[in-house]
This record gives structure tokens, C-alpha cells and sequence, in this order.
């Protein structure tokens, strides 16, 4: 026996590599199918909040359509949302320049209209909500939560009063374009006022297509996270709407999110092309700092595999290939959105205590 223990060779004369060699017979790597099927079921537990919808634009002009049975007119109805777990949705208010003849408000008041009307005639599948906690509610009745926004600026007609109205009527997201505030040379003394009662007030501020000089002063502004609901990476793929390395590295610190939109002409035609993006921001601004943006029924041009909302498990398997963790996963598809609306409602209430609406001078040039 002591011979026996004696030619045992012991970790001090080889090196620990010998001791443990390499295992002879590795796991293999997981199928595309496995990976698919993780996809799934990590989806059920954590859906996804998609930043950015145009289904009541697209809705508008068909003469009858049924999002419950299934509508194949749009890309968005209510068994592809659940097949593609989407578990709440940002209805764009936004109304194109071209389509307002000079009424942004009443144009914007007619969207929100339309979006009330839709979820009100499909209550078995659709809920309106306003708080992070309604969304929670909605999930677990089994309804997709939509949230209303974002809507343009131009909507106020610089006016604090009408922003007090639209958000009363459940507006919870504003872009901060199309107005002379907000624009290449920054916020005006005007467009600061907005922000402080956007954060009054609890709505978010979305910078997507904002000047450089907004955006920046935005970020050092507001009590709250904002949003880029529509931005991916620009060094991963050149676009106006795109942020810079620096931006998102500010927008990290200001633990906003970026909205990654799944089109194809921001972010490439084919899924590794999206998640390249989703890496990209990830490492850059952060895993709390990014999110998804379907850009669903906006006509925009979506990657392969990526058609409508019943996509999003394609793309959650790419991110699983990459080794994305259930953690990261979770924040990207549905714990970052939270994160940003529970932050702004905490800010919301607690400002409400302290400080009571105020209405500065209209900015100069308005009523002209």
C-alpha cells in the first residue's frame, strides 16, 4: 500500500493542470432549437417592454380590424404579442410634421383619442396604464400593458398648461423636437422650465433625434432617467438618430436607457446585426442602460427574423449564443423599463409635495 500511495504523483511535483486534464468527454454546445427554447422560457418570466409603437397610426385608415382574433394587416395584434412575449408597449402620439396643418395639439389630442378608443374595444387582450405598478397589474391579469407616448413637443404649443392636460389624459413619454426650445443651441430658460415640470409631473423625456445640445443639457437636468426610444450605437452603424460612444457613456451615468430599435436601416438587416448593437450599448453605457424598441407598424424596414412582435424569442436566442445572462436578459427585455417609470413616479410624488405648478411666459415668438 505504501508503494502504491508512493507513485501517486502529488500537485507539488506536477502542475495542477495535470491533476484535473481536460474532460474527455465535453457537454456539447447548446442546439439553435435548446437555445430557442430558453428563449421562451426565460420570456415568460421576463417579457418584453417594447419602447416604440405606431399600431394606432396604422390602425387609423383600416376600415375594420380585430387585434384579438388577429389582424394580418399590421404587424401587431394580440396573439403575435403574446407568442413574441411582449408584456407591455410605448404607443407613439406622435403626429408628422407634414400630417399637423398647424395643429399639433388637436392632431396629438386625436391620437390619444384613437389609442383610448383601440385598447377600450379589446379589453380581453389590451390595458391602458399609467404607472410601472398598472403594468405589474396588467401582466398578471393577462393583458398587454400600453403605455401612451412618446408625443412630440410641438404638442404643448409652449404651453405647461397643455402639458399638465395630456399627461392628466395619460401621457407618460414627450420628444423633445419640432421646437424652438429644445433645439441646436440647447434648452432655453423656457425648455428648463419643461423639464423640471415634466419631472413634476412624471413624464419622460425622450431624446431620441434631439439635438446634441438638448440632449447633453437634458441629461444634467432632469431628476429622472431618459430615454432614447428609438437610438442604437453609432460606431456600430452610422445614423443620424444613433448616439455617440460619449453619449452613451452619459447616458450610463445618468442611468437612462437606450432604446435599441429593431429597423433595419439603424441598426443592420439581419439579427447578429441588432445584437451587435445590443453588445455595443451593453458594454458601453451599461446592462442597466438598454432596452428594446420594436418600431413595430412605423414602416419601417425590420432585420430577417424580426417581422413582427411575435420575433423577439429570435432575437433573445442570438443574445443567449453571445452569453448574455438570465440577469442581463431579464434587465433588457422588461426590469430596465421598470426601473425608469418606478424612478419617475417616486420623483413625481415626492416633487408634488414640495413644489406647485407653475406657468412661466410663453417664449417669445409663440403666438406668432
Amino acid at each position: 500500500m505504501a508503494d502504491l500511495q508512493h507513485d501517486i504523483p502529488s500537485t507539488t511535483e506536477v502542475g495542477e493542470d495535470d491533476c484535473f486534464p481536460d474532460d474527455p468527454f465535453p457537454l456539447p454546445a447548446a442546439s439553435g432549437a435548446e437555445l430557442l427554447e430558453r428563449a421562451h422560457a426565460l420570456l415568460a418570466v421576463h417579457p418584453v417592454a417594447d419602447g416604440y409603437s405606431e399600431l394606432p397610426r396604422a390602425l387609423a385608415p383600416l376600415p375594420w380590424y380585430d387585434l384579438e382574433l388577429g389582424e394580418t394587416a399590421v404587424d401587431t395584434d394580440v396573439p403575435r404579442l403574446r407568442e413574441g412575449h411582449v408584456g407591455a408597449l410605448f404607443w407613439s402620439l406622435r403626429v408628422p410634421e407634414a400630417e399637423r396643418g398647424g395643429r399639433a395639439v388637436g392632431a396629438t389630442l386625436e391620437q390619444l383619442d384613437l389609442a383610448r378608443r383601440v385598447v377600450e374595444t379589446h379589453p380581453e387582450g389590451l390595458r391602458l396604464v399609467r404607472t410601472a405598478g398598472q403594468i405589474i397589474d396588467a401582466r398578471n391579469c393577462g393583458r398587454v400593458a400600453v403605455v401612451l407616448g412618446p408625443a412630440s413637443a410641438a404638442a404643448l404649443d409652449d404651453s405647461l398648461g397643455i402639458l399638465r392636460v395630456l399627461q392628466s389624459l395619460g401621457l407618460r413619454v414627450l420628444t423633445l423636437t419640432d421646437v424652438a426650445w429644445a433645439g441646436p443651441e440647447g434648452l432655453t430658460r423656457f425648455g428648463e422650465e419643461v423639464i423640471r415640470e415634466m419631472n413634476r409631473l412624471g413624464v419622460l423625456a425622450d431624446l431620441s433625434g434631439a439635438p446634441e445640445a438638448t440632449l447633453a443639457r437634458v441629461l444634467a437636468l432632469s431628476k429622472t432617467p431618459v430615454l432614447c426610444t428609438r437610438s442604437a450605437a453609432a460606431s456600430v452603424r452610422p445614423h443620424p438618430a444613433n448616439l455617440s460612444d460619449e453619449l452613451l457613456v452619459r447616458l450610463g451615468e445618468q442611468r437612462g436607457l437606450c432604446m435599441v430599435p429593431l429597423s433595419a436601416e439603424q441598426t443592420g438587416p439581419t439579427v447578429p446585426d441588432v445584437a451587435d448593437h445590443l453588445d455595443h450599448v451593453r458594454l458601453v453605457a451599461g446592462p442597466e442602460c438598454v432596452a428594446l424598441s420594436g418600431t413595430y407598424d412605423s414602416g419601417a424596414t425590420h432585420p430577417r427574423d424580426l417581422a413582427d412582435t411575435s420575433c423577439y424569442p429570435h432575437l433573445i436566442t442570438e443574445l443567449l449564443r453571445r452569453g448574455w445572462s438570465e440577469t442581463e436578459l431579464s434587465l433588457l427585455t422588461w426590469g430596465n423599463v421598470q426601473r425608469v417609470l418606478r424612478s419617475a413616479d417616486f420623483t413625481a410624488r415626492a416633487t408634488q409635495r414640495r413644489r406647485e405648478p407653475n406657468q412661466p411666459p410663453r417664449p417669445a415668438g409663440a403666438d406668432a
